[in-house]
């Protein structure tokens, strides 16, 4: 019979080589590119690379009627690729913020995998900026999923008006009938706010939102927000529906943003902790998606 010691031994190299393996297999993202439903990498042009649905960007302004909107294919020439200048590749650089309230989006049609009887996704991009000296605007929404507006059944992510700029994650359910939006200075919020970001022009940032149970009818949301591979808060115990009609929803990106986006992708469920963290320490984990039919 083998010593205690040996026992040790041979329980901890067992560890050792479960772990070795859980990361190899890991390391190739199969996983993890198997979740995504939508990307654009953004390396040669505008145009998303994998979705199940539209690829093509539009455009939408207000107009001075709440809730029209005017919806043009033409993209202004504030936003281009930058080849090679990308954390991976090209990526979109942005230099000023529309007139109108004017956003780039993609159709969620198809390209998110939201139930209404309830799901879960992921959101995850890289971006380059320095919010305190680069943008011009009261607030800016890298990425912001909505059918309505950021208060009323939305995910995003922001850097509002503080000075210093902070950044922001939220997940705002949608307004029933006669209901009043939550402010979102309100405690009961469900906002994530990671104060004095600090980020400088030149370092790329990787962002990541999760969320589970969306839709379900009970207060069992979750939400959980990763910058640069690591949790920085999560909303727990929530009841959080969308309620959208994906028809007219849009994955809204670079709002107001100046600055360079790249890798942008969403995924039809929550992804773990160490898939974050392998999508954070690998820029091109996606980008095989390239070549890729279909979402799987």
């Amino acid at each position: 019979m083998p010593s205690t010691r040996l026992l040790k031994r041979i329980v901890a190299l067992a560890i050792v080589v479960g772990v070795g393996w859980k990361n190899s297999a890991l390391a190739d993202g199969v996983k993890i590119r198997s979740a995504a439903t939508f990307y654009a990498s953004f390396d040669k042009r505008l145009d998303a690379d994998f979705a199940g649905g539209s690829k093509t960007p539009r455009v939408r302004y207000d107009t001075s009627q709440r809730g029209v909107y005017e919806i043009r294919d033409e993209i202004p020439n504030t936003f281009k690729i930058v080849a090679a200048n990308g954390v991976h590749g090209g990526a979109l650089s942005a230099t000023a913020a529309l007139p109108n309230r004017g956003r780039l989006f993609f159709a969620a049609d198809d390209n998110i995998s939201f139930r209404p009887q309830g799901w879960g996704g992921t959101f995850s991009v890289w971006i380059n900026i320095d919010p305190n000296r680069q943008l011009k605007t009261p607030f800016c929404d890298p990425v912001q999923i909505t059918e309505k507006r950021s208060s009323d059944g939305a995910v995003w992510f922001d850097f509002p008006d503080t000075k210093p700029r902070d950044l922001r994650f939220g997940a705002f359910p949608a307004l029933a009938a006669g209901d009043t939006a939550i402010r979102e200075t309100s405690p009961r919020a469900p906002i994530v706010t990671v104060r004095d970001i600090g980020f400088r022009a030149g370092d790329w940032h990787h962002i990541a939102m999760t969320w589970s149970d969306f839709d379900s009818g009970k207060a069992d949301a979750e939400v959980d927000c990763f910058i640069d591979g690591k949790s920085v808060g999560r909303l727990s115990k929530r009841r959080i529906a969308m309620n959208w009609r994906l028809e007219k929803t849009g994955i809204y990106f670079a709002v107001n943003h100046i600055g360079l986006i790249d890798e942008l992708a969403i995924f039809d469920r929550p992804l773990s902790a160490v898939e974050i963290r392998e999508l954070h320490g690998d820029a091109g984990l996606l980008a095989r998606l390239k070549t890729a039919q279909k979402p799987k």
